[in-house]
């Protein structure tokens, strides 16, 4: 299989970078290729120019292989903080440049765009890691748990990766080395699950 892997920190020594190298080694040793794209290390620019907002729009060569990367994999995993309940701006952009019309969802004929759009991507499953200051229950009873609804609803759910899965890790300001090492293996477990041995 085909596993694209985006992580989103800006910090080589984060715990998200520690989650997005046990995700890649328990891939490969599961006999997967890995797509790995650390958007801050590449310098990827999430502004997204006008002219790259048709459908027919002619797009630089970095995005269009972003592009069929993401719509050639058959896993997909996102691993990023969350800060201010939304990703960094940085995987935000990548989000616009790159799940864009005809690579990840089409809009039917007649439907003008305003309707519900049809997934393109091919990926069985998404799995999408984030670390977190605040606890589970304060995310979900205060802020609603918006980086579930951006994920699953608005971003997989559109786009036709139903089998969709999310942790967050937290709190991790105060999380000793044990556990943190309880959720590297829970991500190679997650892994060994969605994306077994070829």
């Amino acid at each position: 299989m085909k596993i694209s892997l985006i992580l989103a920190h800006p910090d080589p020594g984060s715990f998200n970078h520690a989650i997005a190298k046990t995700a890649v080694e328990a891939l490969k040793v599961n006999g997967h290729k890995v797509f790995f794209h650390d958007l801050y290390r590449e310098k990827f620019d999430p502004l997204l120019p006008t002219e790259e907002i048709s459908n027919d729009a002619k797009l630089p060569a970095k995005i269009k292989k972003h592009c069929q990367k993401i719509a050639a994999a058959d896993g997909i995993i996102i691993v990023h903080p969350n800060w201010w309940g939304q990703p960094p701006a940085i995987l935000k952009g990548w989000v616009d440049r790159v799940i864009r019309p005809d690579v990840a969802y089409e809009f039917l004929e007649g439907d003008s765009g305003e309707g519900v759009p049809k997934g393109l991507l091919k990926a069985k499953a998404a799995l999408v890691y984030n670390t977190s200051n605040t606890k589970t229950k304060r995310e979900r009873d205060v802020f609603g748990d918006p980086l579930e609804t951006i994920w699953k609803n608005c971003i997989f759910g559109l786009c036709g990766v139903d089998n969709f899965q999310r942790r967050m890790f937290n709190v991790v300001v105060t999380s000793s080395e044990t556990r943190r090492k309880k959720w590297l293996d829970s991500v190679t477990k997650d892994i060994n699950k969605f994306f077994p041995k070829a």
